[in-house]
């Protein structure tokens, strides 16, 4: 069975906005453009000029791992008892009938990765997932999607206080690099002597199969990951990268991406001090690929195209900040094949809005995972119902 949006102001990302159609068939895109022609037997919904975009895309939250209004019940983000937690998976931990997931949908967010945190030096394997499902195991997009590790202030914090290595920044440099030179060791053996699951995950990172995931703030961490980068030479993703614009030149040169953000948080800690909305666009602008993240539940999940929003009013160019939530963190997830813009053979993860986006009067108003209608605004009760999971 085919299914038609037509009369919609199709924004598909990759590609010139145009007026028309988009037409899905078994959770895929099949068609799009101004003329394209509607299989007699399709259902149909005229957009009425709303504007159609991909579903939004955030890569660094962990959303289902740090439950909201569930206290200590629902925190299973940091595995805090050793630095080196290479082997953990955040798939085991996500609960999926977490309420930040409906609010999600709200937002027009239809995929997020979801990572451990950032307690320790090493922290664990991310996932990429769709944000409506009944059980994990039919949301992931791709498992494993990184491998998260941590420098700066809350590594040497959590595990100083402990009176345990790392307790300084030199310290949990020493213990990735001491990590990964045990992988090289690893893989070097022709007889392992049975399986590391540790070792495994970071062997993964070596072998460039999965990217590492560097959660840093300030310069002098991102100067350090970039060094572990290039001596180890794996694929570095920045995380955070509060002051990342002091070294847009050398990331840009580098070809490092940057997840920037939470934008809208207090500076409650020293690494925060340059936090602005103004730096997504002095990066964008030394040609640095970004992608703008939540770090839900820090940010509001739905709150994620608001950042998008004013970044622009601070510089950041419109089309770039649109890419900065779809495209761009689909390509560091490592599923831009499948999502991210609207292009024929894509999932067909589609977001009618009621105006422009980028336009904080403007909503959501109906959201589709794979064709599926997950999420369904009501102008008249002013509510959004989602599509029960179970």
């Amino acid at each position: 069975m085919s299914f038609a949006i037509t009369n919609a102001h199709v924004v598909p990302i990759e590609g010139e906005p145009f007026d028309g159609t988009v037409l899905i068939k078994e959770g895929k895109i099949a068609a799009l453009g101004p003329k394209v022609k509607v299989p007699r037997n399709a259902e149909v919904l005229d957009a009425g000029g709303k504007w159609l975009l991909p579903g939004f895309i955030d890569a660094h939250t962990h959303l289902g791992v740090a439950e909201e209004a569930e206290g200590k019940e629902g925190e299973d983000t940091n595995e805090v008892t050793d630095p080196v937690t290479a082997a953990v998976r955040a798939l085991d931990a996500i609960n999926p009938h977490e309420m930040g997931f409906d609010d999600a949908l709200s937002g027009g967010i239809t995929a997020v990765n979801v990572n451990p945190g950032s307690g320790n030096p090493v922290g664990g394997l991310c996932v990429a997932l769709h944000t409506h499902g009944r059980y994990v195991d039919e949301m992931v997009l791709r498992s494993p999607s990184g491998l998260k590790a941590a420098l700066g202030e809350n590594p040497k914090r959590i595990h100083g206080e402990k009176n345990k290595t790392p307790s300084t920044r030199l310290g949990t440099a020493m213990v990735v690099r001491q990590a990964f030179v045990d992988a090289q060791n690893y893989m070097g053996k022709a007889d392992k002597n049975g399986r590391d699951l540790k070792l495994e995950a970071l062997a993964m990172v070596l072998n460039r199969e999965i990217p590492w995931r560097q959660h840093a703030h300030r310069a002098d961490d991102i100067a350090t990951a970039l060094r572990m980068a290039d001596e180890f030479g794996y694929e570095l993703v920045l995380d955070h990268g509060t002051e990342a614009h002091i070294l847009a030149d050398v990331i840009a040169a580098k070809g490092v991406p940057v997840l920037i953000g939470p934008l809208f948080t207090a500076r409650s800690k020293v690494e925060l001090r340059q936090r602005s909305l103004a730096n997504p666009g002095k990066l964008a602008a030394a040609g640095v690929e970004i992608s703008i993240i939540t770090d839900h539940p820090v940010i509001p999940i739905h709150f994620l195209v608001h950042q998008a929003t004013l970044a622009i009013k601070e510089g950041l160019d419109r089309r770039t900040a649109l890419k900065s939530i779809t495209i761009n963190p689909a390509k560091v997830m490592g599923v831009a094949d499948r999502v991210g813009s609207l292009r024929e053979g894509k999932d067909a993860d589609v977001v009618l809005w009621s105006g422009d986006p980028l336009d904080v009067m403007q909503r959501a108003m109906k959201v589709w995972i794979g064709g599926k209608e997950v999420f369904d605004y009501d102008d008249g009760t002013r509510h959004g119902t989602v599509a029960p999971r179970a």
